[in-house]
């Protein structure tokens, strides 16, 4: 990676040699400016506004315009002499927690690289160091032809520099919050705090920028000659009063459904992203009526298939019980003749045997 700047970190009268790299890259897609006429290239020229002449870069410097339009020529040399010890130096002031800078002050971010063998030594001792102590460095140091607050970290093996705003340039957040007051109930805080817990935690590098990639895929389609589709627009529902409670139970619900956690509820819960709708006030009498009447239709025409299923049935059963019982009849009139015939072939037996026992 190329470096931006080279000075040296001042850490108490250790001096460490060190190459200023950016930590950070910008993926946003830029756009030209075009005549919509003939799709020609804008192009903005520096014209000074006395002679109406377009100024090369030689010939351009700076100045401060006072109050009363009065420009004041200021040239690199002026601001070479002025006397900035950190010029060429990240000078750490302090070592704090890293819990007392404001991320609001949070700003561009840097790597510093040990530049040369023998900043290697002192380098990897400052790191050491601020992994001990589990703080981090506030610095200063001047960057672009002005001073700049920063804040020394160890991410990995590296020290990182995070430039940070000055204190006075973050402004008092006046008029963003509510104006009126707004109670929260308990069991709002509850459902909040389970979709919290559902949420659960994110791997950041599994995040990328949808828009982009959109884009891009614009950008192709239209190259390739494709006809481009317009988004259907999506329903915000900006300026509408909410059903809070449903919101936070179907988001719930939403949220468990995307990660794959399985949920006994139905219905009501199904799952789906909570829909904005202004809520309606409904008389009490008329819906307990509607609803007693049509549990009553519905009663009604319940009983009526029942019944209706149910003949048939029944009918069948009774022939089958009739069957049933001529079977048996038939059955229990043949064992009354066998045993009516078996009794009395026995008594024929027994009178015959008597008659040749008189005879003899």
């Amino acid at each position: 990676m190329r470096s931006i700047w080279n000075g040296a970190i001042s850490f108490g009268l250790v001096s460490i040699p060190i190459k200023l790299v950016n930590a950070t890259e910008n993926h946003s897609i830029h756009f030209r400016q075009i005549h919509l006429a003939d799709g020609g290239r804008i192009r903005y020229r520096k014209v000074c506004e006395l002679d109406e002449e377009e100024v090369q870069g030689g010939e351009i410097g700076k100045a401060y315009e006072d109050a009363d339009g009065t420009m004041i020529p200021i040239t690199d040399e002026d601001l070479a002499q002025l006397p900035l010890p950190t010029a060429k130096t990240i000078e750490i002031v302090a070592f704090v927690p890293a819990d007392q800078i404001d991320p609001l002050q949070m700003d561009a971010a840097y790597y510093l690289s040990a530049n040369g063998v023998p900043a290697a030594k002192p380098y990897t001792l400052l790191r050491e160091a601020l992994k001990r102590s589990n703080k981090v460095a506030v610095a200063k140091y001047a960057l672009r032809g002005r001073e700049r607050l920063g804040m020394l970290r160890v991410v990995d093996d590296v020290i990182a520099m995070h430039g940070l705003l000055w204190p006075d340039e973050i402004r008092a957040p006046e008029g963003v919050a509510p104006d009126s007051d707004v109670t929260v109930r308990d069991a709002e805080l509850d459902l909040a705090d389970a979709l919290m817990d559902t949420l659960g935690e994110v791997d950041m590098d599994s995040l990328h920028d949808d828009y982009r990639e959109a884009v891009e895929e614009l950008i192709a389609a239209k190259a390739s000659g494709e006809t481009v589709r317009p988004a259907e627009p999506g329903d915000t529902g900006g300026g509408k009063v909410i059903d809070l409670i449903a919101a936070l139970e179907n988001s719930v619900q939403a949220a468990k459904k995307s990660r794959g956690e399985a949920d006994g509820a139905e219905g009501e819960g199904n799952g789906e992203m909570a829909d904005v709708h202004p809520i309606k006030k409904t008389s009490g009498k008329s819906s307990a009526g509607e609803s007693s009447a049509q549990t009553t239709k519905k009663s009604s025409a319940a009983a009526k298939k029942s019944t209706s299923k149910s003949t048939p049935k029944s009918t069948g059963a009774k022939k089958s019980t009739s069957t049933t019982k001529k079977a048996a009849a038939k059955k229990t009139t043949k064992t009354a003749a066998k045993k009516t015939s078996s009794s009395g072939g026995t008594g024929a037996k027994k009178t015959a045997s008597s008659r040749k026992r008189a005879s003899a």
